[in-house]
């Protein structure tokens, strides 16, 4: 079977992705972007208030203008899952397969993003952007004046109660072990909020209550007499776990945390493959659209600084064989 040939492949269409294949086309580099689900956990964020150059803007209107930009420079974008990637006999050779297609590319970039760790009720995902989030840093400031709920008592729901607690009114931390554990430093900073928080220990979150938006929690055990919880909003901050199947198939080296790892270029430890977004820990647990997007940028750069070397590698091995003379 002929597969279509490409300089980069990028799995991943989120904004790691598709910031990746926007520079990509500006190096002039046949460049594909696969991914199944468009824009990543951005497109359902809602209300994203924190990327430069743009004041307030849904998260999916967001990635539609990347996805357009990256279009307009010649990038071929298809929805499609990504069900097997494999290095070919030929050096700097790779074939990515769909459940209908195959495609050879000179390099790759894994932009498979993580997926935040949920409650897994039945309402959560129905109300995701509208009451429900997974990202304080995201979207905490639309509650500026509100009540809200954090779930979580690991280092990335006090980290989120730290900074929630500038500008929201009241926050529930639901806690459901026996203690909080965090690092010391904002741990200390979490006890002089004040009457602003309260913890709930040894509680969880059991129902999610709302239609069009989020009306109110239903907890496990009381809370003042009653099990339900008057929210405006729900946070829900307990990790994340990377996509990583795919690139550990092709021997790529995970990090003591199970991202992949990459140099600061994000060139990973095998030849003509390079990752970039949520799937890497570049920025620990920082992870937001602008270093999506940054991280993008620079393994498309790095992508193409490789193919200049390498790129005529894989297209001579697909060639075929000269006619020989008798």
């Amino acid at each position: 079977m002929n597969k279509a040939h490409y300089d980069l492949i990028i799995i991943g269409s989120g904004t790691a992705g598709l910031s990746a294949g926007l520079y990509a086309g500006r190096y002039r580099m046949k460049t594909l972007v696969i991914g199944a689900e468009f824009g990543g956990e951005t497109a359902s964020a809602g209300v994203i208030e924190n990327y430069p150059g743009v004041k307030a803007i849904d998260g999916y209107d967001l990635e539609k203008i990347i996805h357009e930009q990256a279009q307009s420079l010649g990038v071929e974008i298809k929805p499609a899952r990504v069900k097997e990637v494999r290095r070919d006999e030929a050096e700097h050779c790779f074939t990515v397969a769909t459940d209908d297609a195959a495609y050879r590319g000179n390099t790759l970039i894994f932009t498979t993003g993580a997926e935040r760790r949920k409650l897994g009720l039945p309402n959560e995902d129905n109300l995701r952007g509208r009451g429900v989030h997974y990202c304080v840093t995201c979207d905490g400031p639309v509650y500026s004046g509100k009540t809200i709920a954090l779930v979580g008592g690991g280092d990335a729901s006090i980290e989120g109660a730290n900074l929630a607690a500038e500008y929201v009114q009241k926050i529930y931390l639901i806690v459901r072990g026996k203690e909080i554990t965090a690092e010391v430093i904002n741990l200390e900073r979490f006890r002089k909020l004040g009457g602003k928080i309260e913890v709930l220990l040894e509680n969880e979150v059991k129902e999610i209550v709302g239609a069009d938006k989020l009306e109110k929690l239903v907890l496990a055990k009381p809370h003042n007499g009653s099990t339900d919880l008057a929210a405006d909003g729900l946070f829900v901050e307990v990790g994340a776990v990377p996509n990583v199947e795919l690139p550990k198939r092709l021997g790529v080296e995970l990090d003591e945390r199970g991202y992949i790892k990459t140099d600061t270029m994000m060139k990973t430890n095998v030849d003509g493959i390079f990752a970039a977004g949520d799937a890497v820990n570049h920025f620990g647990s920082f992870k937001q659209d602008i270093t999506a997007a940054a991280l993008g940028a620079v393994a498309a750069t790095s992508a193409y600084n490789d193919h200049k070397v390498h790129g005529e590698l894989c297209m001579l091995h697909a060639m075929p064989a000269p006619a020989v003379d008798h």
